[in-house]
């Protein structure tokens, strides 16, 4: 699971909904210490007994102002280091946010890879390489420019938005996607879509255009999805080597004003 923006009963709910039970959940996934991504970290630690992941800097962000959340559900990992969960190999990669510390993940099984990374103001050298290497791609597409500018946000925070340390554009990353797409990339899935600056026509559509821009036909393949802000997806199952058992099903977390 990755990061955990909703209450466990909302988690607990829409696993049911899918036949997962919550006990075959073995960890938490932690980006960063923002309150829409770690909402229900403690009620759900507290619950289940759930380990949480992430980087030192990122737990201390965290319990410098979440002092609830009990100390022996931390597991500290360290950024470009692989560690083993639930037959997984997990890197973790840092991006930029305006966060103490933020980062995005690489989870493998065989030859077979997923990127998560949402919650970036820029593409990096290292988030474009852990994107080309995955064959499922999860990443932000925000808001679109034009809605931003005429929207109802202040100065202060559509500045913060744009910024290479607020989040990325459907514009950005529609044009980074179309440029290093290739056959071995079998799912895109679009997230973290502002709820006041961003719909999931336009931001399919802006991702579309760019790839009829390069020639890139997309008749099918890779397939590409948005990501409900309330509701599961459909259960997303990788070819290649990953068991039955080892399936994505991907949910955006309920977000705060930036999102």
């Amino acid at each position: 699971m990755i990061d955990a923006g909703i209450s466990t009963r909302s988690v607990i709910k829409f696993l049911k909904d899918i036949d997962v039970p919550i006990h075959t959940i073995m960890g938490i996934l932690i980006t960063h210490n923002h309150n829409d991504h770690i909402k229900g970290l403690e009620v759900l630690t507290r619950k289940t007994n759930l380990p949480a992941f992430t980087t030192r800097k990122v737990w201390n962000s965290i319990i410098s102002y979440r002092k609830d959340i009990a100390q022996d559900c931390i597991r500290e990992i360290s950024l470009h280091q692989k560690f083993h969960l639930a037959g997984f190999d997990i890197e973790a990669f840092p991006v930029n946010h305006d966060a103490p510390e933020t980062i995005g993940f690489h989870i493998s099984e065989g030859d077979t890879k997923m990127t998560f990374v949402t919650d970036l103001g820029e593409i990096s050298q290292t988030v474009a390489h852990y994107v080309k290497a995955a064959n499922l791609i999860v990443i932000e597409s925000n808001y679109d420019e034009q809605m931003l500018i005429n929207g109802r946000y202040p100065y202060y925070l559509k500045t913060r938005i744009k910024s290479n340390r607020g989040h990325l554009s459907n514009r950005q990353t529609a044009e980074f996607l179309a440029d290093i797409i290739n056959e071995s990339h079998s799912n895109i899935c679009l997230a973290h879509l502002s709820k006041n600056n961003n719909t999931p026509e336009v931001a399919l559509k802006t991702l579309r255009q760019a790839f009829s821009e390069r020639v890139f036909p997309v008749n099918g393949h890779p397939h590409i999805s948005v990501l409900n802000r309330n509701t599961p997806t459909e259960m997303i199952t990788l070819t290649g080597t990953l068991s039955n058992a080892n399936r994505s099903n991907l949910k955006e977390p309920q977000s705060c004003v930036d999102e």
